[in-house]
């Protein structure tokens, strides 16, 4: 009798060894299914994102109704090489515009606080070029919450220019800014070791004393770049511009001040523009668009190159 039970508590024993052997296996079968799905999804998910950043958006659209339209080009943003708002996507989108048979008038739409002034100053050649090879088709910039610095730059090359009365318009002015951090280190006792080649290598670094010689240089090359940019306003605007030393001091104005300054031709908004003026009421993107993953690429870039950089000159 008592060898029965022995047996019997044996066998009990390795039944329930055997068990959790079986639960535990059907528990890592079941957690690897899950994880295998995830998989799956990840990389269909990906691929979906490849497939959508790499669809053909040009800006120049292959239908379209009617017999004339208004073009439209978006400047978004800060002017950067590296975004929405840069000299390439945008005179992309300018060429295919002034370019497409149906087109009667381009609007400029602007919402920009400036950006580089180089990337800038290559818009504003474009759109004089264009005008000049295509001389029938007017070009408007109408401006909606912001067109100052880099963004004015670009509208002054529109034969005229439109924004809402409580737009910001101006801010011609150039600036370079930067930290200096010569006290902080001393505070914290570090010692900066600074080795060129050449003599002003290091200028403007901001772990050394502020050197007067850089100063001097620095303000030469921003009143250098001022006067460019003065005189791409007074190449776009002529006489309209108010007898005023305050329109390139860098201040700025609303969309009713601008008016009275010269600095817009009137008060309006973009389909007023294309309705009432260029006679073309439909208005057809000709914007082009990134994709997904390259936005995603850029703000990242953007944000590691924000973080990093030191003294820039904008027009901002």
């Amino acid at each position: 009798m008592e060898l029965d039970e022995t047996n019997t508590k044996e066998t009990s024993w390795e039944r329930e060894l055997l068990q959790r052997f079986a639960f535990a296996a059907l528990t890592e079968q079941r957690r690897a299914r899950r994880w295998g799905i995830f998989f799956k999804l990840l990389v269909m998910g990906y691929l979906l994102l490849v497939f959508f950043s790499f669809r053909h958006d040009p800006g120049t659209p292959e239908r379209i109704s009617g017999k004339h339209v208004t073009a439209l080009v978006e400047v978004n943003g800060e002017i950067a090489a590296d975004g929405d708002a840069s000299a390439d996507r945008i005179i992309s989108g300018l060429r295919a515009a002034f370019a497409h048979a149906k087109t009667k008038g381009v609007i400029l739409r602007i919402n920009s606080p400036g950006g580089s002034p180089v990337q800038a100053g290559y818009i504003n050649d474009e759109l004089f070029r264009l005008k000049t090879k295509h001389p029938g088709v007017p070009v408007y910039a109408v401006i909606t919450d912001i067109c100052a610095s880099g963004g004015y730059y670009i509208a002054a090359a529109a034969d005229q220019i439109y924004a809402d009365k409580a737009s910001v318009v101006g801010s011609i002015g150039v600036l370079m800014d930067g930290f200096g951090f010569v006290d902080a280190m001393k505070t914290l006792g570090v010692e900066r070791r600074l080795l060129t080649a050449g003599s002003n290598q290091g200028f403007l670094d901001p772990f050394s004393p502020l050197n007067q010689d850089d100063v001097t240089q620095a303000q030469s090359l921003l009143n250098e770049v001022h006067q460019q940019f003065i005189d791409a306003v007074r190449k776009g605007r002529g006489d309209r511009l108010a007898d005023d030393p305050r329109l390139y001091s860098g201040f700025i104005w609303t969309g009713s001040k601008s008016l009275e300054l010269g600095l817009v031709d009137g008060l309006g908004s973009s389909s007023y523009v294309a309705s009432e003026l260029i006679g073309a009421e439909d208005i057809v993107d000709f914007t082009p668009r990134a994709g997904l993953v390259e936005r995603l690429s850029r703000q990242i870039a953007t944000s590691l190159a924000t973080a990093l950089r030191g003294s820039m000159l904008r027009l901002q």
